[in-house]
């Protein structure tokens, strides 16, 4: 069966697609494991429009009763976010889900990892997210390392981010990315960003300052043929950071009570996201929103330029 048989697309993105026109990818992840309704149905439509505000096209990406769907409609988004609320069963689906959620009809929302495979059927090149998973802490032992990783070295896409969440091992992260050849941008920051934090203590070889510079970047490694696609980490805004010791001590609190409560395997990231929101009394929640926001303003800026310098044939 030819790919076409399995990927429906939204009239909007289906016809930006066709006239060369920048889309930026959004993940459903956010809407049906994220937030509580209708908190994530508003955000879902927030970044939708923050994009086209932009002047670039949103696609919001899922799988929708086994189809998947490059561009999801306001009715299925909200039917995503009213089953989040209601706890209704949608996989959550990273690359091994993605056949099996397909061939069962079922409804799934893709992860980083999930989202990255669809956009690069669908030809998008920049995708938007919070941040990326990564190695967690004591992964050197469970070998817990998010899916998110091995697809950043084989999928070319680029993910613009507020780096990896601030409750894993973001040292033994990076060298991950360093050792299967990931390039990581910093965004006008040489320093690599903690998602709550803007500073995590650890250094960047490359840096852009503008989303030109950036577009130039991705388009060598198209012209190159370099496999794999590329991080470029966006700090948070300075008025909705929160301080790294602060974050920090917040996080050690969470792990302890994870420990005792022996919670692990994928419960982890869930528990701890939640304990934290409990302990900075939603402060966490609210720089989670404002950094999101953030990346999606920067990767239609990116998707953009990108698509303008591909037109013109300038390298």
């Amino acid at each position: 069966m030819p790919l076409e048989d399995f990927v429906d697309y939204h009239p909007d993105v289906e016809r930006a697609l066709s006239e060369g026109q920048a889309v930026v990818a959004l993940e459903s992840t956010i809407i049906s494991h994220g937030l509580p309704w209708p908190a994530n149905q508003e955000l879902a439509r927030d970044l939708e429009q923050i994009v086209r505000d932009r002047g670039a096209t949103p696609a919001t990406i899922g799988i929708c009763q086994g189809r998947i769907t490059i561009g999801m409609s306001d009715e299925q988004i909200a039917r995503f976010a009213r089953n989040r609320d209601q706890g209704a069963s949608i996989v959550k689906v990273s690359r091994r889900d993605i056949a099996c959620v397909v061939a069962l009809k079922q409804d799934g929302a893709t992860t980083v990892a999930g989202t990255m495979i669809c956009a690069r059927l669908a030809r998008i090149r920049v995708f938007a997210t919070g941040g990326i998973g990564g190695v967690h802490r004591g992964g050197d032992v469970s070998m817990d390392i998010s899916a998110d990783l091995p697809e950043l070295a084989k999928t070319r896409v680029a993910v613009v981010c507020a780096g990896a969440k601030s409750i894993l091992d973001l040292p033994k992260t990076l060298e991950y990315l360093e050792t299967h050849g990931v390039p990581v941008i910093g965004y006008q920051s040489g320093e690599f960003p903690s998602f709550h934090s803007r500073e995590s203590g650890l250094s960047l070889e490359h840096a852009a300052s503008n989303p030109t510079e950036v577009a130039h970047f991705l388009s060598v490694r198209d012209q190159l043929g370099l496999s794999g696609g590329e991080l470029i980490t966006n700090p948070i805004p300075e008025t909705d950071a929160i301080a790294k010791p602060e974050i920090d001590a917040w996080i050690s609190q969470a792990l302890e009570q994870a420990d005792r409560e022996h919670i692990n395997g994928k419960n982890v990231t869930p528990y701890l996201l939640s304990r934290i929101a409990e302990l900075s009394s939603g402060r966490s929640v609210t720089a989670n929103l404002a950094l999101v926001k953030h990346n999606a303003k920067l990767a239609a800026d990116i998707a953009i330029a990108y698509g303008h310098k591909n037109k013109v044939g300038q390298l």
